[in-house]
């Protein structure tokens, strides 16, 4: 009786397993539901195939954030046209000593899509000086690209193509990513495109010299994902595949990757996409100071607690900081609320402002605590919108940027203008070409193009010039009206 009992219970038990197979397979089986309509169907199966993903145990997975990345990652490939001097003597016999014959330059490197419209962000020196610009998606289709505007400040460059419905990265943020966090770099390393290659946050805040520019913004994040030539302008992402910076330089013995690779923050990005797009020029707020970082003998000699903070070395007397009451030697500690502890870090919470806009900067002096609400001002000296070109306003056919800390070391000089291109007009007529640097005009100092076109009252008096050319000769032309 046992025995038929217990074979009895299993017989039952095995006739339930299979009655439930049946019905759930039948009628419950989750393939055969219908969730709202076809678009709807589809999202929730794309959201399960990645949710299926995730890391587990501890174990990272990046084939969602390369795969969300890859297809807004595009191929950006330049043409430019040099001068070339031969000393042939052949040609120096027809043409003259000095030859110039015009060659052309190729150069690549990567963009990131940010906009379903075709507004592409690179590096400024990936299309620097470029006569023609190309970009190639993913897909293969190839556009040409307007130069929406560039700012060799924080060697960021706008582009857009005439395209719609194209994949596009989502911003993320910079600001939350932590020490040690997984990061993926995608871009076109020596022209293999949809590269990707995987690191982690290194260092925060890097400010390293790379930017030739009086004005540069250098707040990089570091990362040890491998870089090389061509991954400048590509997208440094989370494993989420949310944009966290533009992927831009190494640091290399051999000029191939060395295990450093550095990126321009998105906080940078976002403003200097924005800027570009609206105005066509970056919208710089300017405090109106010079700063250093805090050191230990800063410290022991203003008496502060902590070795961090911004020390002020100079104040301008026309800017905003000195109009709120700022002075040299103050140290700043905080923007808005949040913390500085480095220049960079202040350079790079400034420059998320434009001018006009008040900021509440905390600072010590004297070991007191105290808080100014400073209003950022333009390169003009204003609080208005800066209009495109300005910054490098044309003036006798030439466009200028302030020299840099470089070349006013190189030329023992405390300030001037470069040129940085010359067409047809008075300067070029004088003999002066692109790299000349001009220290005097009409008598006057000048060390912004404002400066010049106010030295030659609007370009309608032109006495003198002082200056070095390109390659470091001294030069005091005197000229006639």
């Amino acid at each position: 009786m046992k025995a038929k009992s217990l074979i009895a219970t299993l017989f039952i038990a095995l006739f339930g397993a299979l009655a439930g197979l049946f019905i759930y397979t039948r009628f419950l089986d989750r393939n055969e539901l219908v969730i709202g309509n076809d678009r709807e169907r589809k999202e929730i199966e794309e959201n399960a195939r990645y949710t299926s993903l995730a890391p587990q145990s501890g174990v990272i997975d990046f084939t969602y954030a390369a795969e969300l990345t890859v297809h807004t990652v595009v191929h950006v490939k330049t043409k430019a046209t040099v001068s070339s001097t031969y000393s042939n003597p052949l040609y120096e016999f027809f043409y003259g000593p000095g030859y110039s014959r015009p060659r052309e330059v190729r150069g690549f490197g990567s963009g990131v899509i940010v906009t379903s419209d075709g507004y592409i962000v690179t590096n400024n020196h990936v299309i620097d000086e470029a006569d023609e610009v190309d970009v190639t998606l993913n897909d293969k289709r190839t556009f040409s690209a307007e130069v929406i505007g560039r700012d060799p400040s924080t060697d960021i460059a706008l582009l857009k193509i005439k395209a719609t419905d194209l994949p596009y990265v989502k911003l993320g943020n910079s600001d939350g990513i932590r020490l040690g966090e997984w990061v993926l770099a995608v871009g076109n390393p020596f022209n293999l495109t949809s590269t990707v290659t995987a690191g982690i946050v290194s260092a925060k805040g890097r400010s390293l010299g790379l930017l030739d520019n009086q004005y540069r913004i250098e707040s990089f994040i570091q990362t040890d994902a491998a870089l090389n030539q061509g991954n400048s302008g590509g997208a440094l992402v989370n494993t989420r595949g949310e944009l966290i910076g533009i992927t831009t330089a190494i640091i290399s013995p051999s000029g191939a990757y060395a295990g450093n690779s550095f990126a321009v923050p998105v906080s940078i990005v976002k403003k200097v996409y924005e800027d570009l797009k609206q105005f066509g020029e970056v919208q710089r707020g300017l405090m109106g100071v010079n700063i250093t970082d805090v050191t230990s003998e800063i410290a022991k000699e203003e008496n502060l607690k902590e070795i961090k903070g911004v020390y002020l070395t100079g104040v301008s007397p026309d800017g905003g900081a000195k109009e709120a009451g700022l002075a040299e030697k103050d140290v700043i500690i905080a923007i808005n609320g949040e913390q500085v502890e480095t220049t960079s870090d202040l350079q790079e919470k400034v420059s998320r402002y434009r001018p006009g806009d008040k900021l509440a900067v905390t600072y010590l002096r004297n070991g007191k605590k105290d808080e100014k609400m400073v209003v950022l001002r333009n390169l003009e000296g204003g609080t208005g919108v800066v209009a495109p070109g300005s910054a490098s306003t044309s003036v006798y056919g030439a466009t200028f940027a302030p020299v840099t800390s470089n070349e006013r070391q190189q030329f023992n000089i405390d300030g001037g203008v470069k040129i940085t291109s010359i067409s047809e007009g008075r300067l070029r007529d004088l003999g002066l070409s692109r790299g000349t640097i001009i220290t005097s005009v009409n008598g006057q100092k000048v060390n912004t193009a404002a400066d010049f076109r106010k030295a030659t009252n609007d370009e309608n008096t032109l006495t003198s010039i002082e200056g070095y050319t390109p390659d470091g000769t001294y030069f005091k032309y005197q000229t006639r009206r």
